[in-house]
């Protein structure tokens, strides 16, 4: 591909996967990685995408502060900050293969789980955030993207609309800011790293926007189905070139 063309790509899908993240909750990695991994490589791609979700989650923070969940943060965070360290310093030395191909299959099993997972009541207690944090944060710094995961859980906890989209956004970033500090330290964050996910920043936050003005417009089925689409064109390609 010419390398003039890859920006205006990259902009253009990281556009995308941040106003379909800002309308359902998750979506925006799985968009957004795959295109991260065919221009950089899966070792560049993950730390990429960290910071470029950073921003589009920090400013989906901020379109819905005033709904934000703090309890929900706090707990997820207890659980979320070790495991996001232990599994940002496992990406590091992870063979690029075996991290590819289990990204793969992570992708399948994701739309697997959202048609069989059990149904949630909404009673379960604030603390469970820690071992959803825990479990969260791990899988995240290795594959980069769980949100699909993480969506039944907040959901079910009774959070709805700027709620649910404002907690699980701060709880994201929390654990965004713990896996770059692990990727820094082993090595794995480069400069030109950081510089690419700052430069797709202001089209995440522009996703971000438009997402929170047509949350409640367009039926949320649609992109939902565009999501797992996505989720299965990606899987089975990186199950198959490994």
């Amino acid at each position: 591909m010419p390398h003039t063309l890859i920006w205006p790509i990259l902009l253009a899908v990281a556009l995308i996967a941040a106003t379909l993240a800002a309308v359902t909750g998750f979506g925006g990695a799985a968009v957004l990685l795959p295109v991260l991994v065919a221009f950089f490589g899966m070792r560049a791609a993950v730390p990429i995408l960290t910071v470029a979700q950073l921003i589009g989650n920090g400013s989906r923070v901020w379109f819905n502060r005033r709904e934000v969940n703090l309890r929900v943060v706090g707990w997820f965070a207890l659980g979320g900050v070790p495991t996001a360290l232990l599994g940002g310093y496992l990406f590091a030395e992870a063979p690029l293969t075996g991290l590819t191909r289990l990204l793969g299959a992570f992708l399948l099993l994701v739309v697997l789980w959202r048609h069989v997972r059990p149904r949630l009541g909404h009673s379960f207690p604030t603390p469970v955030f820690a071992g959803i944090g825990a479990g969260s944060s791990f899988l995240s710094a290795l594959l980069g993207s769980v949100g699909p995961i993480m969506a039944p859980f907040f959901l079910a906890y009774g959070l709805v609309k700027g709620a649910y989209i404002g907690t699980e956004a701060l709880s994201t970033v929390v654990m965004h800011v713990v896996k770059l500090i692990a990727y820094r330290q082993t090595s794995v964050l480069t400069w030109h790293d950081i510089l690419t996910g700052l430069a797709l920043g202001p089209v995440m936050i522009l996703g971000s926007f438009l997402g929170k003005r047509i949350v409640d417009r367009l039926p949320e089925k649609v992109f939902v189905a565009l999501i797992e689409l996505v989720l299965i064109v990606a899987g089975l390609m990186f199950l198959i070139r490994g």
